[in-house]
């Protein structure tokens, strides 16, 4: 990979304006230290030093598109309660513009407990029922106040994303990139990207095959995927076009924290295309801001200036 060509991009990157669409989460981080266990049951006792809240799900995509250096609009639906007013100090903190719904259902949030960089136990607060909001009538004013290069959807299936919402996405001609759950797969038909984990992938398959490239062909040719990008983890990720399938090993040096990983790679992908890099650049590109990210705990992003100190390092 020519530092060259990903500084030209990154640099153009700084022109786009992205709509990132989808399920927006808070996360919560307890930090502490275990030294005993509990008299009451056989459990570890978290003394707990220090709390930190992150941007998740689509707020995190959001940011890590941001940090890129793109100007990005968020939408989505948050609850009456006061994590969807940390949520918008934190937009408001990385400059995302957001245009957040409010319902009458909590804000998701998922807080996790941890003691020496392990994760320990996970408590979800959220709710899964679709939106009642007018989010689409929401998408349509926004869509049309503002000329986007792109959208990207992050979809964690909490109702945000719903067949009416999508069919005006596609309606609006303008790039469509996918971050899939499985069970709205029929949901997706042709969109111009979308990016699947692995396990995804077998689980939004059409056929009892086995082999990955097979599955990713068939996914590709029944929903008239544009491109599609399989996430694999340490084997790296492959990019499915017409004219064939594609390996690029992964670049992570160590991993502490795969935690919002495909986040990472669904916004460095759809900035990378939309500023003008070929598929195979901008999957090199999304493979580093990968390894970058889940080098440290909990969700994170790349930067313009650590991708590059990174590039360097790596000679």
């Amino acid at each position: 990979m020519e530092a060259d060509k990903v500084a030209r991009t990154l640099e153009r990157i700084k022109d786009l304006k992205l709509l990132i669409v989808g399920d927006v989460i808070l996360d919560r981080y307890l930090h502490g230290k275990v030294e005993r266990i509990s008299p009451e049951a056989p459990v570890p006792i978290l003394e707990v030093q220090r709390e930190e809240v992150r941007l998740g799900g689509a707020g995190n995509v959001a940011h890590n598109a941001a940090a890129l250096g793109a100007k990005v609009y968020l939408l989505g639906v948050v609850g009456k309660d006061p994590a969807a007013q940390v949520l918008k100090a934190l937009l408001r903190e990385r400059g995302i513009e957001h245009f957040l719904l409010e319902e009458d259902r909590p804000t998701t949030q998922k807080t996790r407990v941890v003691s020496m960089a392990q994760q320990l136990l996970r408590i979800d607060r959220e709710s899964r029922e679709p939106v009642r909001s007018g989010l689409v009538e929401r998408l349509r004013e926004v869509m049309e106040a503002f000329n986007f290069d792109g959208v990207i959807v992050s979809d964690y299936a909490k109702g945000v994303i719903t067949a009416e919402l999508m069919q005006e996405l596609k309606r609006s001609g303008v790039f469509v990139a996918v971050d899939p759950r499985p069970i709205n797969r029929d949901l997706y038909e042709g969109v111009n990207l979308m990016t699947p984990n692995e396990k995804e992938l077998i689980q939004m398959s059409y056929t009892d095959a086995k082999d990955i490239e097979v599955l990713g062909f068939e996914l590709k040719r029944k929903l008239r995927l544009e491109t599609l990008v399989v996430t694999r983890g340490a084997k790296g990720m492959s990019l499915f076009r017409d004219e064939g399938v594609e390996l690029f090993p992964a670049k992570a040096r160590k991993v502490y924290d795969v935690t919002g990983a495909g986040d990472t790679v669904v916004a460095t992908l759809s900035c990378s295309v939309l500023a003008g890099a070929d598929w195979e650049l901008a999957c090199e590109l999304s493979n580093l801001t990968a390894g970058i990210v889940v080098g440290e705990l909990g969700t994170a992003v790349a930067t313009p200036e650590r991708i590059l100190r990174e590039l360097h390092e790596q000679g």
